[in-house]
């Protein structure tokens, strides 16, 4: 016990130790004690307690002081100690306590507050009584009713912000009790801008304030804003709303007041999503005390972790939203006691006025740190505070520094990171407001300068610039080639090292190298380079010397001195043999065993211990084998001689020596050896010529030429001294005689099919001449000669014939006579026909035939072709010598074609190289009959993977009728109907592609015979499948639901097996299905979109789930767009079951972007009124999710990450659609708004695409002249069945809208603005107007079945009938009846509930009161907005922007068309025409730039590009031997790929090609004459513009009727538009009759639409010609021949990277990831465009016929003058026209009949059976009836009489601007005539 005596006051402190547990806590600051509360023990003692802190710490200091002044007294208390006894105070005095926790050497700061014994007991008793008080009067009486709610009256104030969950979970109804629940709260407090204020934010997945503090100044505001409250949707983010209300609401400019109370109050149903507990915690510091709400869901322990202690009297859970009105009380009595409490504690802790400190700068910013610096804040400052967080999250820290200090530097902080800065002034006894601010970071400083040198084939050296305080270098580097990128390495060094070396690396690949510089942990940006390691070194300086027959040697510079040895690769160029050797450190080799005359490749790698060089080649020719040299004939005599020769090579095995007399006789023959050079032949014949011929045989078995010599023995004894003998003279004796040779060496070479050339040695220079004689050695021929100068050695025989053998003898000619004759024999070539015929490229319509060249040169080939098994002309083609492939074209698919290539040479053509080829089948497979009725029969069959449609026929084999249809390329089925029982038909499917069609795949069938029932198929007792039960949301869904589901091949198998569960569950959680409920229908799209079932294929769930079970995955690539437009065009019809009236519904589900336009046509079709959801899985584009998705996205818009994860958004899709597809309040979509209601124009027709088909309505201008309104003619009766409108009925409460003008001629009687009718024509609801009482009345039949009205009448109401457009609100509420009348409110009553009504009438527009039956009446009216809105809100929030008078320029939208009046060349908008049909084919495009002239022939036809097949597997990458670039392929097709040539440049890319007819570029041809260019094609004539339908003739000039007596002076009518005055004077100085005058022809001519002198011309392809003679040299030549076969190469290291193409398919997702992050890449080169096959679009569509032009009626009368005009700017904007109501004659205004679409007018009576009793009582509007009120004119009330009912017709005539005289039978309607047909030249009748 401690006691201080101060003056007269002696202060006893004494504590009471009570257990607290404490939390071991993170280094830091020591936390303060919270909770500060007071208790009077005694008169002199009070009770202190308090909230021990969190974390570790060692004690308290509790410190007291006298306000007054005087001593402080100080007190230690153990940390284990909560609450301490303060003694011996003076109950008047004022005390100030503070409470600090302290570890060894730090503080907290100080809890702290401000009491007096008197307040604290005043403040008991206050409390006391105010809880008695409910004690007794709850005693005595029940729970007070709502109206008597408690009211906090303190004078205390607070700012109070309520955080409201506005999460999915809660839900619309909900939402509404959480309204009334708030709206409860804000009553029972004093609310105003100087008294208690509020503020609201609503969060779900992110946070947004609904109003702030200071929004509103008084209550009523604060609970209008309440109820207006708009609903949210998301997910439930608590903490990081609570984060949000802190850094927002809780703000000066918010209106957050300092020294006031501060209230946080959080209402949520679930638990959060993110952590709650730090952003309560910092809530809570800031000095908010929280109240935590929890409804259903919620987590209590999550709540009290939010909420301020204790949790009894600050934490709420209720179990339902209905309960929560049960806490309302309870919770603002508590909320009212801390607020009076709070202002106390709040002003007893405000000594003195607290200054914060000004003029935050930050200075000095580094990478790592700034400087802050500050204006010092007012009065005694201890210290300052400085707080700093990364903006994008993390841990706050703080410096302190003294009082005096105004400047700091943060240190240590992330590089290039926003902070946020806050700066408190600590006082003694409190803190100021905080001074913020931001500021960003630098980024840390990077190396530079990067450069990477020394490079080797395994290493390179890198270095940099270094930077200034970094830690050390971290640097990375790896391949860049795929495969070897995952290899990267890591190398960390220190700070001083800026160069290193980075060895081991792979020869000839590029590597990427990257450095950052460290600063601690933290990396800099990274500095980049790329190298590529040089190749290992080849040889070089490749020579060939002593090559021979069959030896050469190599010789080469030797390469790298780190060479192990070498690799030589030879190989004969023609490829069919490969030989391969391996030498040390050589530079020289010698290859053997070679073939004679032969080319070599060679090819030397050099190898090292990483592997081998690239290749260095070259090449060369071995010689042919010699032939013996010098072949002489000597020492002859009379039955010898001797043959001598010189060897010409080491290598010879044998020679081959032969003799034959030259007159006949038997030929001899000898071997030899190799060595022997001479041979003495005997046994020859005396005095006889002989020829002798010898042939060297070498070692590899190859002979060399044969050399001849003639010889001859003699007759005498005596031995002539001559080399050669002839035969002896006529001398019978002995002579001696010298014979003389001058030939030597006889060779006859280069031959040809024609030619041989003769070539020799001349021995004797005596010679003159040479005579050259030839001779076919058949001897058929005669001898020819030629003679040729002494000096000349060869000589050309030609023309010769081919593949014959000649024999050329060459005899020297001397002065003095002849020489001896040298004979050789030698053979033309034969014409060799072209070898190995290959067959490649096979097409459905084409294919490819390529050949070898034969040995012998050719002129060109001619090549024929012709089918096998079908009729049909040889065709032929010729190309040129350099050719050997050719691409044949317009071939019949799955057809074979007997081919010849024939050879053709000057002298004729070779035989014919033959083979048979055959083109693809386009045609379908497994074609059967199924389904086969009486009347009726179904084909499928397997689909064609290349079709993209199909011709189905049915022929009847009885009488020959035909039924044809076209079928997309995805259906592999049809039915056809109305068929013959018992008939035999033939079913034939042609396939197509494209403009190709195959032949008919066809079977038989024949329809059941009359009699003949069905065959029944037998039961199967398969288990009943379990079917999901309906969600309770989905009770009252009725809507045309479409899945537009992704079957790409990027999905896969197993995740289109994901789908077609997520599928399965979602269709199962609706309840009825068929007409009567939901409608669903799938759509699989990829290429393209394929039905699975449209929406009237299944009546019940069990069969609609088991037909989703069975949907096969399709594949292709991704048109999101093509599906969309085939659902509108193909699901969305009448046909496959769309109903009126119904909600369209489509789900979008896709992994990936589309490859086509998704935005145009899902916008169309929302503007149409179908709602989209967009479900995005994995790699989606989910921009593109948005534009597909309707508004708002947070609805209609779901992203997963897998499909895995459909489990997570299964629910809340379900629930979205299926309030989507309420049929009560479908949600529709109009000016990009959406809202749950009915667009009521559009659903009976009156919109701009479809009015034309609703008899007695035309369109006019409207408001502002900009929009469209429809004037209803007189007796219209525009009309539609309820069922298409309202099948479910009308909700409870709703608007309905009105924009329309009362016209002059609209009769003076009640009639019905819009009504709804039962069966027998009895009105049920709608709205009357009384234009002669000018009243307004709603009328309806409420819940008990009684029919009620209520009449409006007055000034407000009677305006609406003046003649002005007028916008009426009729809002009816379950209570009231409410008018709004141009957006201001006249007039409401009260009224019952509604009952339902039926939805088996008809609901009318303008029906007149008066009207029975059938046999209505209509009054002429104009309208231009009707909608139904189901909400009783919609009128308070409409502006009336459509009304000049009323329009706000800022706040409404811009007008639709809007212009001025000076831009008088622009026309008015005209209502679209029909599309017109397609134009014929154009010119074909621009040919390609003309390559080098190339040799006669035809040009060749355009293939199709074939449909782009899936994407095939990765091909591996490796090096090799380069072939010589390929020339480009034909024309139109992908050439066949070269063969390997030598090293060779790569050629350049190709152009790409446009689409449709513009031939791709052409092929260089070789040299040769041009050909003449051939005549343009016609340009084709565009297609005809569509034009509007045939014009009615114009009805007979009606009689000019008497002039009628003069009316009763009319009602003053209303002011006019405030627009009028205004423009008048803006136009002024225009010419305004030349203006409208311009406007009204181009009016004119936009309606007719009809142009002048146009023909539409379609042509038709008739069958082929005969194939025409060779032509004129085409444009293109063909494909070059190959080049020389190249090496194959080893397997190498793997190849470079090419550059990077197209982006390929979408791939399955991978598994994620693990490891750091890696550096920055480098940006990749751009790689040159891809090739892409484009899908072909489909066959135009025919166009439909165009009817001629009506002709033109005679002019009307002239109409009476109209009032002065003027000028009106808004008349140049959409129409053209003003508005007035003068009578326009015909030649002002245009007239035409639009054309008709499929709008459907419904006839009353056709809605019920044919059978039913025709109506003979009708029904009028029962009693009480508003007509029978004194308010109306006599003549005008209803009685059921007023109007006899005649069966006969009556013709009624309907006039109005801008429509043709005409008259409509108005009779009882026939169930089988439901169009109303019109009769001209009646008059009307009287």
């Amino acid at each position: 016990m401690h006691c201080w005596y101060e003056v007269q006051s002696c202060v006893l402190l004494t504590f009471l130790a009570v257990a607290a547990y404490s939390v071991s806590d993170a280094q830091g600051q020591v936390s303060p004690p919270t909770r500060l509360r007071y208790n009077v023990v005694t008169p002199d003692s009070v009770q202190i307690s308090w909230k021990a802190p969190k974390g570790q710490f060692t004690g308290y200091k509790l410190l007291v002081t006298p306000s007054s002044g005087g001593k402080t007294n100080q007190l230690i208390l153990q940390n284990t100690a909560t609450k301490a006894i303060i003694q011996g105070l003076i109950p008047d005095q004022s005390y100030a306590l503070q409470i600090i926790a302290f570890s060894d050497d730090k503080e907290s700061k100080p809890a702290q507050g401000q009491f007096r014994i008197k307040d604290i007991e005043r403040r008991k008793e206050t409390s006391k009584s105010k809880v008695k008080d409910p004690e007794k009067t709850n005693a005595s009486k029940p729970a007070p009713p709502e109206g008597s709610l408690f009211t906090c009256k303190t004078p205390a104030i607070a700012d109070i912000v309520i955080l409201v969950d506005g999460s999915w979970s809660i839900g619309r109804f909900n939402f509404r009790l959480v309204r009334l629940f708030l709206e409860n709260l804000v009553s029972a407090f004093n609310v105003g801008s100087e008294k208690t204020r509020v503020g609201l934010a609503q969060y779900s997945g992110d946070p947004r304030i609904e109003w702030h503090l200071n929004a509103y100044g008084t209550k009523d505001a604060v609970l209008d804003a309440v109820r207006n409250l708009p609903y949210k949707g998301g997910n439930t983010l608590t903490g990081l709303a609570l984060t949000y209300i802190l850094e927002n609401s809780f703000k000066p400019e918010a209106g957050a007041r300092p020294g006031v109370s501060k209230i946080g109050i959080l209402i949520t149903d679930g638990k959060s999503q993110d952590d709650v507990i730090p952003p309560a915690k910092n809530l809570r510091d800031a000095g908010i005390e929280l109240f935590a709400i929890g409804v259903k869901n919620a987590d209590i322990n999550e709540l009290k972790e939010i909420a301020s202690e204790p949790d009894s009297t600050h934490v709420y859970n209720v179990a339902d939203f209905n309960f929560m009105h049960t806490i309302v009380e309870g919770l603002t009595r508590t909320v009212c006691s801390r607020v009076e409490e709070q202002e106390k504690e709040i002003k007893g802790t405000i000594v003195a006025s607290l200054g914060a400190p000004t003029d935050l700068v930050t200075s000095e910013v580094t990478a790592r740190g700034f400087r802050v610096s500050w204006t010092h804040a007012p009065g005694k400052v201890e210290k300052y505070r400085v707080v700093y967080y990364p903006t994008r999250g993390g841990q706050p820290e703080e410096v302190v520094v003294d009082g005096s200090v105004s400047t700091t530097v943060l240190k240590n902080l992330m590089s290039l990171t926003e902070y946020q800065i806050a700066v408190f002034a600590i006082y003694s006894n409190a803190a100021s407001e905080g001074l913020r601010g931001t500021e960003t970071t630098l980024a840390l400083p990077m190396a530079s300068d990067l450069q990477l040198y020394d490079v080797s084939h395994s290493s390179m050296r890198a270095k940099w610039n270094g930077v200034a305080g970094a830690t050390g270098y971290m640097i990375l580097y790896a391949p860049l080639t795929e495969g070897l990128a995952a290899d990267e390495k890591e190398i960390k060094i220190g700070e001083a090292s800026t160069e290193l070396e980075l060895d081991g690396l792979l020869p000839n690949t590029e590597y990427t190298v990257t450095v950052y510089a460290m600063f601690g942990e933290e990396a800099s940006d990274p500095l980049t380079g790329q190298e590529t390691t040089l190749p290992l070194s080849p040889p070089a300086n490749l020579r060939f010397s002593d090559v021979g027959h069959n030896s050469a040697k190599l010789t080469w510079d030797p390469a790298s001195k780190n060479v192990k040895g070498y690799r030589i690769m030879y190989v004969k160029t023609d490829g069919t043999e490969t030989n391969e050797v391996e030498v040390d450190r050589v530079s020289t080799h010698t290859l053997t065993s070679l073939t004679s005359l032969t080319e070599y490749t060679v090819a030397i790698f050099s190898l090292y211990d990483e592997g081998q060089s690239e290749p260095l080649t070259g090449s060369f020719t071995t010689k042919k084998v010699p032939p013996p040299q010098h072949l002489e004939v000597d020492e002859a005599s009379t039955d010898s001689f001797r043959v001598s020769w010189k060897p010409t090579s080491s290598d010879i095995a044998f020679y081959r020596l032969a003799w034959i007399p030259l007159d006949g006789g038997e030929s001899e023959e000898v071997v030899l050896n190799g060595d022997a050079d001479s041979y003495v032949i005997e046994g020859l014949l005396p005095n006889t010529e002989y020829e002798v011929s010898l042939l060297a045989v070498f070692d590899d078995e190859s002979e060399s030429e044969v050399v001849a010599v003639l010889g001859a023995t003699f007759a005498g004894t005596t031995t002539i001294p001559t080399t050669v003998t002839t035969p002896s003279t006529t001398t019978p004796k002995p002579t001696i005689a010298v014979f003389r040779t001058g030939v030597r060496n006889l060779v006859i070479d280069d031959e040809t099919t024609s030619s041989l050339r003769v070539v020799w040695d001349i021995s004797d220079y005596n010679v003159q001449q040479f005579r050259v004689t030839y001779l076919t050695a058949d001897g058929d021929r005669a001898e020819e000669a030629v003679m040729v100068p002494g000096r000349q050695n060869t000589l050309l025989l030609q023309p010769l014939l081919s593949d014959t053998e000649y024999k050329v003898t060459i005899t020297p000619i001397y002065a003095d006579g002849e020489g001896v004759s040298v004979s050789a024999p030698g053979k033309t070539l034969p014409l060799s026909a072209p070898r190995n015929l290959r067959v490649s490229d096979e097409w459905y319509n084409r294919l490819r035939i390529s050949w070898d060249a034969p040995p012998s040169p050719t002129m060109g080939y001619r090549i024929v072709y012709k089918p096998i098994n079908i009729p049909g002309p040889a065709l032929e083609t010729f190309v040129g010598d350099d050719i050997n492939t050719i691409l044949i074209l317009n071939l019949f698919s799955g057809t074979e074609y007997n081919v010849k290539v024939f050879a053709s040479y000057s002298t004729g053509f070779s035989d014919a190289l033959t083979g048979v080829a055959k083109t693809l089948y386009l045609g379908v497979t497994d074609l059967d009959a199924y389904q086969v009725r009486m009347t009726s029969l179904c084909a499928q069959w397997q689909l064609h993977r290349h079709a993209t449609a199909y011709r189905v026929v049915l022929e009847s084999l009885v009488d020959g009728k035909k039924q044809e249809v076209n079928l997309g390329g995805g259906t592999p089925r049809h039915c056809f109907f109305e068929l013959m029982p018992g008939t035999e038909y033939r079913i034939s499917v042609h396939t197509q592609l494209q403009e190709i069609e195959g032949p008919a795949v066809s079977i038989m069938e024949t329809t059941l015979p009359f009699p003949t029932q069905p065959p029944t198929s037998p039961s199967t007792t398969s288990p009943p499948p379990t079917i999901p039960p309906a969600k309770e949301v989905c009770k009252a869904a009725k809507a045309d639901l479409a899945f537009l589901v992704d079957g790409s091949w990027s999905i896969g198998d197993d995740n289109f097996n994901k789908i077609i569960s997520f599928l399965y569950s979602t269709v199962g959680a609706l309840d009825k299905i068929g007409p009567d409920g939901t409608q669903v229908a799938i759509i699989q799209f990829s290429d393209d979109p394929r039905t699975e079932f449209k929406l009237n294929a299944y009546k019940t769930k069990e069969t609609l789930l088991e037909a989703i079970q069975k949907i096969a995955y399709k594949g292709g690539n991704t048109k999101t767009g093509k599906a969309i437009k085939h659902a509108r065009e193909i699901l969305f019809t009448g046909e496959a079951g769309m109903r009126r009236g119904i909600p369209k519904v489509l789900v979008v589900i896709t992994d990936g972007r589309s490859q086509d336009d998704v935005n145009k046509v899902s916008r169309e079709m929302q503007l149409d009124g179908f709602t989209f959801f967009a479900i995005g899985v994995a790699d989606a584009d989910y921009s593109e999710l948005v534009n597909i998705g309707s508004k708002p996205s947070g609805r209609h818009v779901f992203f997963v990450d897998d499909f895995d994860a459909f489990t997570k958004i299964e629910d809340e899709l379900i629930t979205f659609v299926c309030e989507t597809a309420s049929a009560t309040c479908p949600l529709v979509t109009k000016d990009g708004n959406n809202f749950a209601g009915f667009k009521m124009m559009e659903m009976f027709g009156l919109v701009e695409k479809e009015f034309s088909a609703v008899e007695g309505v035309s369109m006019e201008p409207g408001t502002f002249n900009v929009y469209p309104c429809y004037r209803l003619h007189k007796d219209a009766l525009v009309s539609q069945p309820t069922k298409y409108l309202h099948p479910e009925g009308l909700p409870s409460d709703y608007t309905i809208t009105f924009l329309f003008r009362i016209l002059p001629d609209t009769p003076q009687e009640p009639f019905a603005l819009w009504e709804i009718l039962n069966e027998q024509y009895e009105p049920l609801v709608g709205v009357i107007l009384d234009n002669g009482g000018k009243t307004l009345t709603f009328f309806n039949y409420d819940y008990k079945g009684d029919f009620q009205t209520v009449t409006f009448e007055g000034p407000e109401i009677r305006k609406i009938f003046y003649g002005s457009f007028h916008k009426l609100h009729v809002v009816i509420s379950k209570t009231t009846a409410k008018i709004v009348i141009d957006c201001k409110e006249v007039g409401e009553k009260t009224i019952n509930a509604a009952g339902n009504i039926s939805s088996d009438g008809i609901e009318v527009l303008g029906r007149m009161v008066r009207s029975r039956g059938p046999r209505d009446n209509s009054v002429p009216l104009q309208l231009q907005m009707f909608d139904i809105v189901c909400a009783t809100s919609w009128a308070n929030r409409d502006k009336c922007c459509e009304l000049p008078g009323l329009r706000d320029e800022e706040n409404c939208p811009a007008l639709p068309h809007a212009c001025s009046c000076s831009e008088a060349n622009k026309g008015p908008l005209g209502p679209p025409g029909p599309p017109g049909g397609p134009g014929v084919r154009g010119a074909k495009g621009h040919r390609g730039d003309p390559g080098p002239k190339g040799p006669d022939g035809p040009r060749g036809e355009i293939g199709v590009p074939g449909p782009q097949g899936p994407p095939g597997p990765q091909g591996p990458s490796g090096l090799s031997i380069q072939g010589l670039p390929g020339p480009p392929g034909e024309k139109g097709e992908k050439g066949d790929l070269g063969f390997p040539g030598l090293q060779g440049v790569p050629g350049a890319s190709g152009s790409p090609g446009r689409d449709g007819a513009q031939g791709q570029r052409g092929l260089p041809g070789k040299d040769g004459p041009t050909g003449p260019q051939g005549p343009p094609g016609p340009v084709g004539i565009p297609g005809a513009p569509g034009v509007p339908g045939v014009t009615g003739s114009q009805g007979p000039q009606g009689d000019v009727g008497a002039p009628g007596a003069p009316g009763p002076k009319g009602e003053r009518g209303e002011r006019g538009d405030l627009q009028s005055q205004a423009m008048v004077r803006a136009v002024a100085r225009q010419v305004c009759e030349q203006l409208i005058q311009g406007h009204m022809a181009r009016y004119n001519s936009i309606l007719n639409q009809i142009p002048s002198q146009s023909v539409s011309t379609r042509t038709i392809a008739g069958p082929p010609g005969e194939p025409g003679r060779p032509g004129a040299p085409g444009p293109q030549g063909e494909q070059g021949s190959p080049g020389m076969q190249g090496f194959p190469g080893t397997p190498g290291q793997p190849g470079r990277p090419g550059e990077r193409g197209l982006p390929g398919e979408k791939g399955e997702k991978g598994n994620p990831g693990v490891g750091t992050q890696g550096p920055r890449g480098p940006p990749g080169s751009t790689g040159p465009p891809g090739e892409s096959r484009t899908g072909s679009p489909g066959p135009p569509g025919s166009p439909g016929p165009r009817g001629p032009a009506g002709h033109t009626g005679p002019p009307g009368s002239q109409g009476p003058s109209g009032p002065p005009g003027y000028c009106d700017p808004s008349s140049c904007a959409g129409y053209g026209m003003g508005g007035g109501y003068g009578e326009p004659t015909d030649q002002d205004i245009p007239v035409v009949q639009l054309p008709h679409n499929s709008y459907q007018i419904y006839d009353p009576e056709d809605l019920y059976d044919g059978e039913q009793q025709p109506y003979v009582v009708h029904g009028s509007y029962p009693l009480p009836s508003p007509y029978s009120q004194s308010s109306y004119p006599s003549p005008h009330l209803a009685q059921p009489e007023f109007t006899p009912v005649r069966e006969e017709m009556e013709a009624v005539e309907l006039r109005s601007p801008g429509i043709t005289r005409f008259t409509r039978k108005i009779a009882k309607r026939s169930v089988k005539a439901p169009v109303h047909k019109r009769a001209n030249g009646k008059k009307p009748s009287q």
